[in-house]
């Protein structure tokens, strides 16, 4: 896949930032009183692989004026050198709007992580086409990839213009268009068809198609994987077969993505991953890795995934960077990945856990 030379930024997000908070020691939400809190958004997440390996990204978003969490984000982004840009709207006093709370319990052992999201007055759902110059953006400044997940899309039905609009903006200026589908069962309620119709047209002119299988059946109406096997490893035929149904339904896809999990307990993850790229499949298998935290690993994948495709490697070196960055994410209590270098990565890739000095 060929990327736009000179751009300003190398990826680029339509999102809604917040905050999420979670218990010190992996202890439970409903029994602590100490909490660890970050800037968060399934999007910058994704983002901030490239950024923390020094190349510019932007996070396209809406702040809440004079609001200390959002003079937080902002500051969070700008430390993980990602640029952002939108407005900063009123409040409209206390019952108006705010940043999201995102609560984690990251589990431990037999005790499941548990996620509960707070976005009530939201003031990201507010988003617009109107609130950008994308032609500044994608025309003037450059963007090499524009990333899109499901959550921002689905969240209102002035997200899913926002996005529709931002994609069609990035294909018209050669930007290369990624697609993660992220569904939530919450966020399409009432809005199904609505949904999967925007769904399907963003799909279309994706570059780079990300999900699991619930995420092509449910967003695309993609067929699943066929039932059988005893482990994750043992299915990975079926998630081809899968796989080849999404690159015939939406040909313009130059790579096509999933990650694989088998969940053995809060601390320990068969994490794998497959991708089809211009016709050739790509995979690799599933592997015991350690987790201290799972959420973001998703993200960390797409995240590496896209660093490759950025960078011009081959489409081998993208699934094991995107592998390994998802462990990274993994292993840290943030929920992105930060690495220090590439070698950092790929020590990670190749199980490498010695000391360097």
């Amino acid at each position: 896949m060929e990327i736009r030379k000179n751009a300003k930024y190398a990826v680029a997000c339509v999102t809604s930032m917040g905050v999420r908070i979670t218990p010190a020691d992996r202890m439970a939400v409903h029994n602590s009183n100490q909490f660890y809190m970050q800037a968060t958004s399934a999007e910058t997440n994704v983002l901030n692989v490239t950024s923390s390996l020094g190349y510019e990204c932007l996070a396209m978003t809406k702040f809440v004026k004079d609001s200390p969490v959002a003079a937080f984000l902002k500051a969070q982004l700008r430390s993980r050198n990602i640029a952002y840009t939108g407005p900063d709207v009123p409040q409209g006093g206390p019952w108006g709007y705010r940043h999201q709370f995102n609560i984690a319990d990251s589990g431990f052992g037999l005790r499941a992580p548990r996620v509960w999201n707070d976005r009530a007055g939201e003031v990201g759902r507010t988003l617009s086409a109107d609130d950008f110059d994308f032609e500044r953006i994608f025309g003037e400044e450059g963007v090499g990839i524009l990333h899109l997940s499901g959550l921002i899309t689905a969240m209102s039905p002035e997200t899913t213009a926002c996005c529709l609009a931002a994609a069609k903006a990035a294909r018209k200026y050669g930007t290369l268009v990624s697609f993660d589908l992220n569904y939530r069962a919450t966020f399409w309620k009432g809005r199904e068809e609505e949904l999967r119709e925007a769904f399907r047209e963003i799909a279309s002119m994706a570059d780079i198609l990300i999900g699991n299988e619930e995420d092509f059946q449910l967003c695309l109406g993609i067929q699943g994987p066929e039932a059988g096997g005893r482990n994750i490893s043992e299915k990975i035929e079926n998630f081809k077969e899968m796989i080849s149904r999404v690159r015939a339904a939406y040909p313009n896809a130059k790579a096509c993505a999933t990650t694989l999990r088998e969940v053995v307990s809060a601390n320990e993850h068969l994490w794998g991953a497959i991708l089809m790229a211009d016709g050739n499949w790509y995979v690799e298998e599933p592997r015991p890795i350690p987790v201290l935290d799972r959420i973001g690993g998703g993200d960390g994948f797409s995240g590496g995934l896209l660093y490759g495709i950025f960078r011009g490697w081959e489409p081998e070196k993208w699934l094991g960077f995107g592998w390994a960055s998802g462990v990274l994410a993994a292993s840290s209590l943030n929920d992105y990945a930060e690495p220090a270098d590439e070698k950092q990565v790929w020590d990670v890739y190749s199980g490498n856990a010695r000391v360097q000095r």
